[in-house]
């Protein structure tokens, strides 16, 4: 038995109609985790900000599945490198993946597969393992993160400056995504 994301429950059957669907999930999602990167609150003891680009990577991989989902990911990211001004606080070029956040974007996509890959086979299912999924997601982000970050920062100051003040907005985000996935599923049921 075959477990889909919630994209797949309207993707079309004809293959054409369904690329076409693919690809536009693609761009809206990799315009949504733009559109989230400008929510950002810059913290003074720290050259990461505060944005909602994680929470729009984890749900996005949750809801579109692995490969859509890392794929608007790195969509997300050509966008930026071409000059498009999608990064927090609308920066943009390759300069800001070479900068001491370059390493949560790497994440993201690693982050977006994981979670999507895991929503494939239920976890987006139950809060329990909503929360799982999306706590193995932030996990990748910050593994790629701070091990890049500590390159600016010290090794001894890159959890001071990039996991530390993160965490309760974290929380949040992770109650928040295990309430609305699973919601979302027992919409769908009812709509059957």
């Amino acid at each position: 038995m075959t477990i889909l994301t919630q994209a797949d429950v309207f993707r079309p059957k004809t293959a054409t109609r369904a690329v076409l669907y693919d690809l536009a999930l693609v761009a809206g999602a990799s315009l949504f985790i733009a559109l989230m990167a400008q929510l950002t609150i810059y913290l003074p003891f720290s050259p990461v900000p505060v944005t909602g680009q994680t929470l729009a990577v984890l749900l996005i991989g949750a809801l579109l599945g692995s490969s859509r989902g890392s794929m608007a990911v790195l969509a997300y990211l050509a966008e930026g490198v071409a000059g498009m001004p999608v990064f927090a606080g609308g920066l943009a070029g390759p300069a800001v993946l070479a900068g001491p956040t370059g390493g949560y974007l790497a994440g993201f996509v690693v982050a977006a597969y994981a979670v999507g890959w895991l929503a494939e086979r239920g976890w987006d299912r139950n809060a329990l393992s909503t929360v799982a999924a999306m706590l193995a997601g932030n996990a990748a982000i910050y593994f790629s993160g701070l091990a890049w970050l500590a390159q600016f920062v010290g090794g001894q100051n890159a959890l001071a400056a990039g996991l530390y003040p993160f965490i309760p907005g974290d929380i949040a985000k992770l109650i928040f995504a295990a309430l609305l996935l699973p919601a979302g599923w027992k919409l769908l049921a009812l709509k059957k």
